[in-house]
């Protein structure tokens, strides 16, 4: 009798304490949980065993990435129900390790371990990140954790981001997105960024994290200024080489492999930081914020463009997302806007303007989403199939979790100001606006 699903609903619901938000459909065809719910498919046994051998996200990350978890139907939904019943019951899946105590918890242990086969750990999915121990955020472990996500191939990267080639927040008319391109948006975001950096024919800007180019390109090409780009990235500095030359700007654009913590050859006007500071880590951000201060010059800006957290009761509990950090963004931390604003403060800034743009990024994500299910053939060819699934699981949670205001992202406008005290910023400091569209 094919009663997988069934038992499978019972027992989970024995783990929550409540009832199942979804519905399950299991390797032996069976089905149950509410009609009309999103519905998870445990397509192996195996998928059990990754949960029990490693309870929480991670377990749950290494089943979605093998092939052994799927969702038919709507894969927002079925996040959206299962998020949903966590945050309610104030804890993530890690927490259930704690239920562990409870006597019917353990007995729905028990039952999980005899639907789930033979009692061996199944090995880690390939695409799953193995490093050494050691010191994080050293010139090598960064240069290693930015190839693990960047340098999968430009090609998949150009069928998700689109032809902007730009790998963050786009910035969206406040009408709304109808009739909008994404192409659009994203040049309306660099605009943005070069309009509160005040770039001007003959200035010096430095792109720090410059991924394929665009910024770069966009600021040289619209302001008539000279950049130096630097990225970890051997493909990424390799595209935006070539587009670079495509767009007859070799006089003026420079693209670097280098650690910006060994650039040197300052003073610069303007610094772009869009979506690096992520990757720089707790313990060195306060050397990151300083290292940019030393190479701007007096009345120099810098546009900080950053993910955010929420910030902890008690900051020692914070701890970096498993799937996030073994998948997609090893050593990767976000921080409280507040942390990061102090420490720009305490690196010398001053700091001018902040712009939460977090709606703006929700709307992004699910934009790269649509494209990656549209070219889903294509992608699983141009990556494992694995590495596809992961980064349509970890863009969909993103934007569900910028929706909820469970992560934001915001633009900090940094200055260097001078002894004079003359920052140099209009008294209105938010006269550069909204782009205007041609």
């Amino acid at each position: 009798m094919a009663d997988a699903a069934l038992r499978l609903q019972s027992l989970f619901e024995q783990l929550l304490g409540a009832p199942l938000p979804v519905r399950v459909r299991a390797w032996d065809g069976s089905q149950a949980g509410p009609p009309g719910a999103p519905t998870v498919v445990v397509r192996r046994r195996r998928a059990l065993r990754r949960l029990l051998f490693k309870p929480g996200e991670l377990g749950l990350a290494r089943a979605w990435v093998a092939g052994d978890l799927d969702v038919d139907g709507d894969l927002y939904a079925a996040l959206d129900a299962v998020a949903g019943l966590l945050w309610e019951r104030g804890e993530d899946a890690r927490g259930l390790v704690e239920a562990l105590r409870d006597p019917e918890v353990r007995a729905a242990v028990r039952g999980l371990l005899r639907l789930a086969g033979p009692p061996l750990p199944p090995a880690p999915p390939p695409e799953e990140v193995r490093r050494p121990r050691g010191h994080l955020h050293t010139r090598r472990t960064d240069r290693r954790a930015i190839s693990h996500h960047y340098d999968v191939g430009n090609d998949f990267y150009a069928l998700v981001l689109g032809p902007s080639m730009v790998y963050s927040c786009a910035y969206w008319p406040t009408t709304g997105t109808a009739g909008g391109t994404l192409e659009d948006a994203q040049r309306d975001k660099l605009e943005l960024v070069s309009r509160k950096l005040g770039l001007s024919p003959g200035q010096r800007l430095l792109d720090v994290g410059c991924g394929w180019g665009s910024m770069a390109i966009h600021a040289a090409r619209e302001h008539g200024v000279s950049v130096v780009g630097v990225t970890l990235s051997q493909e990424q500095a390799a595209h935006a080489r070539k587009r670079v030359a495509e767009e007859g700007l070799t006089d003026r654009v420079e693209i670097r492999v280098q650690d910006y913590r060994d650039v040197a050859d300052g003073p610069y006007d303007a610094v772009s930081s869009i979506g690096m500071a992520e990757h720089v880590g707790a313990e060195r951000y306060l050397e990151y914020a300083g290292d940019l201060f030393r190479l701007l010059k007096p009345g120099g800006r810098l546009l900080n463009h950053q993910i955010a957290r929420r910030p902890e009761r008690d900051e020692s509990a914070y701890s970096v997302d498993e799937f996030i950090d073994a998948y997609v963004f090893p050593d990767g931390e976000l921080a409280p806007l507040g942390t990061t604003v102090t420490q720009l403060e305490r690196a010398g800034f001053e700091v001018r303007d902040v712009e939460s743009i977090r709606e703006h990024y929700a709307l992004t994500l699910r934009r790269w989403v649509a494209n990656l299910e549209s070219g889903w053939a294509a992608a699983t060819g141009l990556v494992t199939p694995g590495r596809a699934r992961v980064w349509r699981l970890y863009m969909a949670a993103s934007a569900l979790a910028f929706e909820h205001n469970r992560i934001g992202v915001n633009q900090v406008l940094a200055v260097r100001t001078p002894d004079s005290g003359d920052s140099g910023l209009p008294l209105r400091a938010r006269v550069w606006g909204a782009p205007d569209r041609v």
